[in-house]
């Protein structure tokens, strides 16, 4: 069954591209590798520890695809490439990359992951805006071949369905565990837009110990103590003056800097053919 691509007027076309995505990349891939599943196959085949931002920009390049090119053929492509990952873990379960609950945590887990990004950097969702953003996160699904029986319904599921997750399937597996240690030691992304860059690095904090404060800080809160982490009012509060400087500067940034390069130029031809349109009709 063809799946509706997406295109200007979607949520998913304004917010997918954006650089403060950066900002909640760290805790998105902590939150996956919580899972069993997910967090052997990451630490058996993944290259985040000898290249973390060659694999970051891989992920983003291929997210960036799911909304802004052919996000079908691009969906095909990641499950061909995680056909062949599977194992044992550490403690002698099998694990496959493609196991329907573990393939739908890697895709819902963004869902939240956007939801926690406007709460901290940007206008949180009102409830129909959350709505609507599930709705298209389950067609985003449908292009990954997420499994139907593995997408909550609505968003009340969801939110059922997450906090079960959170509860009773994840762990404080050592390669979430490993990542947060990774996280810290990590430079700033190469050709991060300087402004956001200048953020990246505030007084008296450098960049690793700045991913690593930044990623723990948007944890949900159930999930910082299941893996043991440390989190006070006064972090909480730094997180939030940080927060709402990113808020303010993004919607003032050119789109060029706003928006990763497959989505600016996604989004300027989106302009270009609707212009051309309008004039052969009133031509």
């Amino acid at each position: 069954m063809d799946v509706e691509p997406f295109g200007p007027g979607s949520m998913h076309w304004d917010t997918t591209g954006e650089y403060r995505n950066l900002l909640v990349a760290g805790s998105a891939l902590v939150l996956q590798t919580m899972h069993p599943a997910v967090g052997a196959a990451v630490a058996e085949h993944s290259t985040y520890k000898d290249d973390p931002w060659g694999r970051l920009t891989r992920t983003l390049e291929s997210v960036q695809k799911w909304v802004y090119a052919d996000g079908p053929a691009e969906g095909e492509r990641l499950r061909r490439v995680h056909r062949t990952i599977g194992g044992v873990d550490e403690q002698g379960r099998p694990y496959h990359a493609l196991n329907g609950e573990a393939w739908a945590w890697v895709h819902l887990s963004l869902f939240e992951r956007f939801i926690a990004l406007n709460r901290y950097f940007g206008t949180p969702f009102t409830a129909a805006q959350e709505r609507r953003f599930y709705a298209e996160s389950r067609q985003l699904g449908a292009i990954l071949k997420v499994p139907e029986r593995e997408m909550p319904a609505d968003l009340e599921a969801f939110w059922r369905y997450f906090d079960d997750m959170v509860a009773e399937r994840l762990e404080a597996h050592p390669t979430a565990l490993d990542v947060l240690s990774v996280l810290r030691g990590t430079p700033a992304p190469p050709g991060l837009p300087r402004p956001l860059r200048r953020l990246w690095t505030p007084v008296g904090v450098g960049s690793g110990e700045f991913n690593h404060f930044v990623t723990v800080g948007t944890l949900p809160a159930a999930v910082r103590r299941k893996l043991g982490l440390r989190w006070t009012a006064r972090e909480e509060r730094r997180l939030r003056h940080l927060g709402h400087a990113v808020a303010v500067l993004t919607p003032r940034l050119p789109e060029r800097l706003r928006y990763m390069p497959i989505a600016y130029h996604a989004r300027k031809a989106a302009r270009t053919s609707r212009r051309i349109d309008r004039q052969l009709r009133s031509a």
